[in-house]
């Protein structure tokens, strides 16, 4: 973890934010919200007293579809006005010496607070060719939307319904050393 110590800002360039719901019981919808900022600090002596928070602006939402996105924003939804934002606090870091493991904390979505845990993946530290020293990461959770509130719902003829519960979100993370 000594290579990992430090405070690491997560690049919006280089990261992503995303999600994936079952659209139809047939199909997956991904998205991703590209306004955040996000920031992880490791204690390498102490990794249990490492933190780690994001705070993720709602509206700039994206899934590649106008229509879509606009409808995910409104009240069915996300609720952006009323809701601007969806923030992370970790609570516990459960990790290896190479940044690989879980990490626990409670995720804030239209002012529900829930605990979620964090699979983590941590692919190396390297500096870039402009002198920034990177760590690149991968974590991931599901989460029941409509325990944050988001309960829209469309029955479809087969019983089935038109958005899943169960949404993945995935963050695939660069972050640069403060």
């Amino acid at each position: 973890m000594s290579q990992l110590t430090g405070t690491w800002n997560l690049d919006p360039a280089h990261s992503e934010i995303g999600f994936v719901a079952r659209h139809a019981m047939v199909t997956k919808v991904r998205g991703n919200f590209p306004d955040f900022d996000a920031q992880v600090t490791i204690d390498g002596d102490n990794p249990q007293a490492s933190k780690a928070t994001a705070t993720i602006k709602t509206a700039s939402i994206s899934t590649g579809n106008a229509d879509r996105d606009g409808h995910v924003r409104g009240e069915d939804f996300f609720d952006v006005e009323k809701y601007p934002e969806m923030t992370f606090e970790s609570t516990a870091f459960n990790v290896d010496e190479n940044g690989n493991g879980t990490v626990e904390g409670n995720l804030t979505i239209k002012e529900t607070t829930k605990p979620v845990t964090l699979e983590v993946e941590t692919f190396g530290v390297e500096t870039d060719p402009f002198g920034n020293v990177r760590v690149g990461f991968e974590a991931d959770t599901t989460i029941d939307r409509t325990e944050f509130g988001i309960n829209f719902q469309a029955p479809l003829n087969s019983g089935g319904v038109l958005v899943s519960n169960n949404i993945k979100i995935a963050i695939e993370g660069s972050a640069i050393k403060a």
